[in-house]
C-alpha cells in the first residue's frame, strides 16, 4: 500500500493553494467537502507520471490532481490496492480510490469491485459506488450491454437512474480527443461530456499518465457532479489504462 493515507504522505502539490470552498449549510443537500462542485461546470483530471512504471513497467498506484478550468488545485486523488492486485489484474483490478481536498481531508471514496474482463457476458459489466466523507453512497455508475457502443448509467443514492454516459464506438485516443457523452435517459439530449484528451505521440505511447475533462451543468445536483467524477476514473481504467 502507498503512504499517501499516512500523515505527511500526501505529495506537497496536494496542499497547494487553492479556491476557497462556500460553507456545506449555504447549498442544500451537500456532503462535507463537496461544496466547491457546486460553483463549476467543468473539472480536469491528470494522472500524474510515476517514473517506475515508465522505467521498469511495474504498475504502482495511480494519483491524480483534480483542477478547476483555471488550474487550481481543488482535489487530489489517489488509489489504494495492493501490488499483487495491481500487476496480476492489471486495468480490469478492483480499486478504491481515495479522494481529497487542499486541506488533507476526504471527501469521497470510489469503489471498484472485481468483474471479469468483457463486455459480451452481460454478468460481468462493470460498475463503480461514489462514496461521500462518512460512507454514506453518493451514487452508483453501471455498465449496460451493448453491442458495440461503450454505455454507463449514472444511479443516485437510491439507485434510481439519473442521466445515460455513452461512448464511441472505437475509443481510441491514437489520434485527438475521446468523447463521451452525459446524456438524459432517453439519450435524445446531450448535457456534458468526459473527454479523453490527446496529450501528444509521446506520452500515448510510452507512458502510461491521461488527462480527461468533464463537463456538466452548473445547476446539476453535487452528489450527480461527484458521481461524473467517478465515472472518468471508471472510463480511465477500462479503456486507456495500459497492462505493462
Amino acid at each position: 500500500m502507498d503512504s499517501y493515507g499516512a500523515p505527511g504522505g500526501y505529495p506537497p502539490s496536494a496542499y497547494a493553494p487553492g479556491p476557497m470552498h462556500p460553507p456545506s449549510n449555504l447549498i442544500p443537500n451537500c456532503p462535507p467537502g463537496l461544496e466547491y462542485l457546486a460553483q463549476v461546470d467543468q473539472l480536469l483530471v491528470h494522472q500524474q507520471v510515476e517514473m517506475l512504471e515508465v522505467l521498469i513497467g511495474f504498475e504502482s498506484n495511480n494519483k491524480y490532481q483534480i483542477k478547476n478550468s483555471l488550474g487550481q488545485l481543488v482535489y487530489f486523488a489517489a488509489e489504494d490496492t495492493d501490488c499483487c492486485t495491481r500487476n496480476f489484474c492489471g486495468n480490469m483490478r478492483p480499486f478504491v480510490i481515495k479522494i481529497i481536498d487542499n486541506m488533507g481531508q476526504e471527501v469521497m471514496t470510489l469503489y471498484r469491485p472485481l468483474r471479469c474482463g468483457g463486455c459480451c457476458c452481460p454478468c460481468c459489466l462493470q460498475e463503480l459506488e461514489v462514496r461521500g466523507p462518512s460512507g454514506e453512497p453518493l451514487g452508483y455508475i453501471v455498465q449496460n450491454w451493448h453491442i458495440w457502443l461503450p454505455k454507463f448509467t449514472i444511479q443516485n443514492e437510491k439507485r434510481e437512474p439519473i442521466l445515460k454516459i455513452v461512448g464511441p464506438c472505437c475509443p481510441c485516443s491514437c489520434v485527438g480527443d475521446v468523447d463521451y457523452l452525459i446524456k438524459n435517459l432517453d439519450e435524445t439530449e446531450t448535457i456534458g461530456k468526459i473527454s479523453k484528451q490527446w496529450t501528444g505521440l509521446v506520452k500515448e505511447m510510452f507512458t502510461d499518465t491521461d488527462n480527461f475533462g468533464i463537463q456538466f451543468p452548473m445547476d446539476l445536483d453535487v452528489k450527480m457532479k461527484a458521481v461524473m467524477l467517478g465515472a472518468c476514473f471508471l472510463i480511465d481504467f477500462m479503456f486507456f489504462e495500459k497492462n505493462n
